[in-house]
């Protein structure tokens, strides 16, 4: 597997969880203090594409790493919990690291 997959992954998680986080807070606004409706709905829908992607890109990596089901599911789910994602990628790179096929090439040994 080429790292660029597992990047990918990475940068979508982060990035689809601190979204999360802003939503989270926002809805905490607009629920809460009856303010910011419209950046809700902006940040929702955002979080919602970027969701998708990382959908993408989490199914990628789970289908190259040859994972089963179940631990692929938790890994789609944990972008809709917030502060899971970031705990779920560290796991992942962990696990995933070692399966990375280095791309630099080989030098000959005299």
């Amino acid at each position: 597997m080429k790292r660029s997959v597992l990047t990918r992954y990475r940068v979508m998680a982060y990035v689809t969880a601190v979204m999360l986080l802003v939503l989270c807070t926002c809805m905490v606004f607009k629920y809460g203090f009856e303010t910011g409706e419209g950046l809700t709905l902006v940040v929702s829908q955002i979080h919602g594409v970027l969701y998708i992607i990382y959908l993408i890109f989490a199914f990628d990596l789970g289908s190259k790493a040859k994972w089963p089901m179940g631990k692929l599911l938790w890994v789609l789910i944990s972008g809709t919990i917030p502060t899971a994602a970031f705990f779920v990628e560290r796991k992942v790179v962990r696990e995933v690291e070692p399966l990375i096929v280095d791309g630099s090439p080989a030098t000959a040994k005299a």
